[in-house]
């Protein structure tokens, strides 16, 4: 028994059955906490979350030209972010009249985690104008067409879309590019 594992070796009392038991047993009691605390922290959340939430104007009572950000800790909402860098967002124009509810619906989708993307999404964006309201999604990884594609059947059934509802992905990439094409210019009146 020159090996420390030697001695694991030799072992014919029969007691390690019942040792891989209680392992086992204490294992499962420690992932049952850990998913325990998890739970726990996510419900602490979704409460900071919706206390938050329901002080909040809806998108459709806004008046003029106003955006609503929601981002992960940690991410903020430009093209330039280490996480948003590499990634795009699908981008759906809705008519004036629904964008609290479609918003509403997707916040909820988003911390249900119901986009089954892992990690993947960034954050949403619901942009209040004139003639229409936008809702957009932001993720990390816009090569992924499997993610991407996901993302999209997901808004479309969170959002319960019409299937002639156009809906467009756009890279961050393509949207420096299309940005960069109007300089920033001051005009004086």
């Amino acid at each position: 028994m020159n090996n420390k594992f030697d001695a694991l070796k030799d072992d014919d009392s029969g007691d390690h059955d019942q040792n891989e038991e209680n392992s086992t047993q204490k294992d499962g009691e420690k992932e049952k906490t850990e998913r325990d605390k998890n739970q726990s922290s996510s419900k602490r959340k979704v409460e900071q979350f919706w206390r938050f939430y329901s002080h909040m104007v809806r998108p459709g009572d806004l008046k003029g030209h106003s955006d609503f950000h929601l981002f992960k800790e940690g991410i903020k909402p430009m093209w330039e972010d280490d996480a948003n860098k590499n990634g795009g967002k699908w981008i759906i124009p809705l008519r004036k009249g629904l964008a609290s509810l479609c918003w509403e619906n997707l916040i909820l989708a988003m911390l249900g985690e119901q986009f089954m993307v892992g990690e993947e999404i960034c954050g949403a964006v619901v942009s209040v104008r004139f003639q229409e309201d936008i809702i957009s999604i932001w993720n990390k990884t816009a090569s992924n067409q499997a993610t991407t594609a996901r993302i999209r059947d997901t808004l479309r059934r969170v959002l319960n879309l019409p299937p002639n509802t156009i809906m467009e992905y756009k890279t961050h990439t393509d949207s420096i590019k299309d940005n960069s094409s109007f300089p920033n210019t001051k005009i004086t009146l």
